[in-house]
């Protein structure tokens, strides 16, 4: 499902631009919207995230079941020069995973000590995501500008659970509150007769360890974890 959106969307965005780059059309909508020294707009968007383990010792992978969340927030821009800019996008990142684990990890709690339950850990997360970039255009094509944009990103986690005292024993997975993240992005500024609109594909990758161990350092659900680091695709729809 979550493929046939993505190419949907890219099927959408290149007739687009297909249409705008080859057309005989030469009048160009929003020609000093570029110009400006501050602009703003917003996004909504969705994003599919998932997490990266590195392991202790050699084992099974831990399977992250995605669930698809959604993105919404501002835009700031910056002007710098015609093809650079500096912009910021703070917003609420919203997402859902569960952790699904071997039952190979639980080879030493005797057979009639585990629950089904044990196997998975569901872990929402809302992130308040505060992101500063480097936008670099190309020349503008009739009503067509692509870019590429790379930045760094901190995030506060309001669903993390890392001052509960519980942990896995009570069925609690605690990650941390505080994140980091870079971030890789492709876009496509359209330009139309009253608004600007900007679809973005990001790949976003955190550079920090997420989770918080249990106290018992044999733990099933954290011992054998080195780092458990969120990654995934945010698609925003930006207008301006």
């Amino acid at each position: 499902m979550k493929k046939g959106v993505f190419i949907l969307i890219l099927i959408f965005v290149s007739q687009i631009a297909n249409a705008q780059l080859f057309s005989k059309e030469k009048i160009q909508h929003k020609a000093n919207v570029d110009k400006k020294q501050f602009s703003w707009g917003y996004y909504l968007g969705f994003n599919s995230l998932d997490f990266k383990f590195d392991y202790t010792t050699l084992a099974k992978d831990i399977t992250t079941v995605k669930s698809g969340g959604f993105n919404v927030g501002l835009l700031g821009n910056i002007r710098i020069t015609d093809h650079i800019d500096i912009r910021t996008e703070p917003g609420l990142v919203i997402s859902n995973r569960m952790l699904v684990y071997n039952e190979s990890y639980f080879e030493s709690i005797p057979l009639d000590d585990r629950k089904p339950s044990d196997l998975e850990r569901e872990l929402k997360a809302t992130y308040v995501y505060f992101p500063l970039s480097v936008k670099l255009s190309t020349t503008r094509i009739n009503n067509v500008r692509p870019f590429v944009q790379l930045g760094i990103a901190t995030a506060l986690n309001l669903s993390s659970n890392e001052k509960n005292p519980d942990d896995n024993s009570n069925g609690t997975f605690r990650t941390k509150a505080n994140m980091s993240f870079y971030e890789l992005g492709i876009g496509v500024d359209f330009y139309f007769q009253y608004f600007k609109f900007s679809p973005t594909i990001k790949g976003v990758f955190a550079m920090n360890d997420e989770v918080i161990r249990d106290r018992d350092p044999n733990s099933p659900w954290t011992g054998n974890i080195d780092s458990m680091k969120t990654r995934g695709i945010f698609i925003n729809f930006v207008i301006q």
